[in-house]
């Protein structure tokens, strides 16, 4: 038997991972929260609060990570224009989601394409 995944859980697993990056800091813009490096966003992570389906949004510019999430069950590309720079939308309600150590994985290629690069630096030991 397959154990649910709770998807506020796996939310708060990348949040935390997110937030413990160098430099990253939590925002909250538009009503939601979001994960900067310096003044960007490289995790969009919703409202919190149960009003909409957990959901979190980053960017993946390498070519193969970007092609394995759209072949994920509840990923697509990001609205607003944002998909055609590489950001994807994961639902994390969705039956098969990513796991949760792989949405870290991808938060982390985010946070090196969009953080300054003494954070990322940093991140690898310099």
């Amino acid at each position: 038997m397959v154990k649910a995944v709770d998807p506020v859980a796996v939310r708060e697993r990348v949040r935390t991972f997110a937030l413990g990056l160098p430099g990253a800091v939590e925002d909250f813009p538009w009503g939601e929260s979001v994960v900067k490096a310096g003044k960007k966003v490289f995790v969009f992570l919703g409202v919190g609060d149960g009003s909409c389906p957990p959901g979190i949004t980053l960017k993946l510019t390498d070519p193969e990570a970007h092609a394995h999430a759209l072949s994920s069950p509840g990923v697509e590309s990001a609205g607003y224009g944002l998909g055609k720079a590489g950001w994807v939308r994961v639902s994390l309600a969705e039956r098969g989601a990513p796991p949760a150590e792989l949405l870290c994985d991808w938060a982390e290629e985010s946070y090196r394409v969009i953080a300054p690069k003494k954070f990322v630096a940093e991140l690898d030991g310099g």
